[in-house]
Formats: structure tokens, sequence, C-alpha cells
């Protein structure tokens, strides 16, 4: 990836999230830069990484959803081995700190569903060797700023991201970039 995160998320803050082929392809024709894969099998990711960087996209493949991967280290191997994947994305702090040290650009994926979810992740802040943190569901200013300024690293915020305003309130609450899978979203 020629830019770092923090500068390409500062040039798009919206990324595709594509969780089909129906949204891979309207993805591959989008003028969004960033793609989060959440989709796939072992037989057919690596096609998908390519037609994405075919289409001169950064591409972050969600290791938990691919189908026949586990979400351990040996799947990172497979997928810095056999795609040309930017970057991954994982609720899995191993896989995260592995895919680091393997040269990968990584996603920290984290569900904040209660007081404790919170309490908890800022617990392990030292432990997740991490690019980017990303934080469902999207829809938490109050909680965006608080991860915003506890992290050094950029918060994504994901998940209900449904109209524009979303948007909006998740970038002016110290979000770095918005990742749907909602395609209206991505076209505003």
């Amino acid at each position: 990836m020629e830019k770092n995160i923090r500068e390409l998320l500062d040039v798009c803050p919206v990324i595709a999230a594509v969780k089909d082929s129906d949204s891979l392809e309207k993805g591959i024709h989008s003028d969004i830069p960033v793609i989060f894969v959440l989709f796939g099998d072992i037989c057919s990711i690596e096609e998908i990484v390519e037609r994405l960087k075919q289409a001169g996209k950064t591409v972050f493949v969600h290791l938990d959803l691919i189908q026949g991967l586990s979400s351990r280290e040996v799947a990172v191997d497979f997928l810095k081995a056999r795609t040309r994947a930017d970057g991954i994305i994982s609720t899995k702090i191993n896989v995260i700190n592995y895919a680091s040290q393997k040269g990968l650009y990584t996603i920290f994926r984290v569900f904040l569903v209660d007081t404790k979810a919170y309490e908890t992740l800022v617990k392990q802040k030292k432990q997740i060797h991490t690019d980017v943190l990303e934080i469902l569901p999207g829809v938490m200013p109050r909680i965006i700023r608080r991860l915003s300024e506890n992290f050094s690293v950029p918060v994504i915020a994901s998940g209900l991201i449904m109209e524009k305003e979303d948007v909006i309130e998740g970038l002016k609450a110290g979000a770095a970039a918005i990742s749907t899978t909602n395609i209206k979203v991505w076209e505003m």
C-alpha cells in the first residue's frame, strides 16, 4: 500500500464492505478506493481479491468470515502467500498481532455490546498491535469520541450505518472512516 492507512482514510472516509457477489461487482465499479471483503471461501478468496486489486482497490479481508479458513495464524500465512490483500480484519487479537508481524495492515474489529465489552477493550489496549480499530455498531458518537481519544490508531465505525447522517455523526465524533455494506451510503 503506497499511502499509510491514516492518509488513505483521510482521502476516503467511506469504506465499501462487500458481503456477496452483487456488492462485490458494485464495489469494483465504485469510486471508493478501500474495500472490506466480508464473504468468500478458501476456493474463491484469491479471485475476489485479485479482481479488486485489478480495479485498483486497497483490499482488507475479514479472515473470520472466510469459509474454510480458521481464525488462526495459518490463515494469515495462506492469505499472504496466495493473495495480494493489503490487510486483514479480525476479532482475534492473536491473529491481528501475527498478521502485523507478517507485514500486513491490520484492523481489529470489536463488538461493543455493553460497558463490560468497552472496559475490556480499553484494558487490552497494550496487547493489541493493530493499525486500525473498528467498532460495531457504528452509531455511537459518544463511544466513538472516547475511543478516538483513548487509542492512538484510527477508529472506523461500522454496523447499522443506514443513512448520510450516520456517516456525518460518526466522522464528527472522531471516526477516521465509516465502513458499510449499504450501497446507498457508498453513493452519497
